[in-house]
């Protein structure tokens, strides 16, 4: 991979806690942004995917809002190159 895919999470967020759980599964390196507590990945992650909810993964051209693990599951077959850069078989 040449760069870390980035997920943008709020502590105690459920859902947050089922993709981090879902990625250590597939030991899928992140760069984990707490948007409550960083006001720019906030920022940011409202400009690529025009709303404020989370979990939000970013990697790439390939970016899946507010989803649950089956949602980021369905994205991703979507994007079968994404899938091998991200090594979840």
């Amino acid at each position: 991979m040449k760069s870390r895919p980035i997920l943008y999470i709020k502590s105690g967020c459920p859902w947050c806690d089922d993709a981090l759980a879902y990625f250590s599964r597939h030991d899928v390196p992140l760069d984990i942004r707490d948007v409550r507590t960083d006001s720019e990945a906030m920022k940011r992650m409202r400009e690529i995917s025009g709303q404020s909810l989370t979990p939000t993964f970013e990697y790439d051209d390939f970016m899946v809002a507010d989803f649950s693990v089956n949602e980021f599951e369905t994205a991703l077959n979507k994007r079968p190159e994404i899938r091998e850069k991200l090594g979840i078989s």
